[in-house]
């Protein structure tokens, strides 16, 4: 018999974190840090996971980009362009949209079927 889990669609799935002292599987003082920064950010935005990651970043400085990026699981380019909008005091920033004017998918338009 084949099973397969199959997950929810709203179901928020928390990343693990790939750090090398969380996947040696041994205690760290750094573990629950970890554990929390991730559930965090499954619970944020897109741009919310950029700019977090960024000032964790740079709270860690030489380093911080690669080591956020394994934590987290956030691309390293990611992180680096979080930085530079956090640098830039977010003022381009959109207020309370999850994408600028005119980003993302256009909507799509109903078909009317005629009888």
């Amino acid at each position: 018999m084949y099973l397969e889990l199959v997950p929810q669609m709203n179901a928020i799935v928390v990343q693990v974190c790939q750090c090398d002292q969380c996947q040696s599987g041994e205690a760290h003082p750094d573990r629950v840090l970890h554990e929390q920064m991730n559930l965090l950010l499954s619970r944020l935005g897109e741009a919310e996971r950029r700019w977090y990651a960024a000032v964790e970043a740079n709270r860690l400085g030489h380093g911080g980009v690669r080591l956020v990026s394994q934590i987290t699981g956030l691309d390293e380019k990611t992180i680096r362009r979080g930085q530079e909008e956090v640098a830039g005091s977010l003022a381009g920033a959109p207020i309370k949209r999850q994408r600028r004017v005119g980003g993302g998918r256009s909507p799509v338009e109903k078909k009317i079927r005629r009888s």
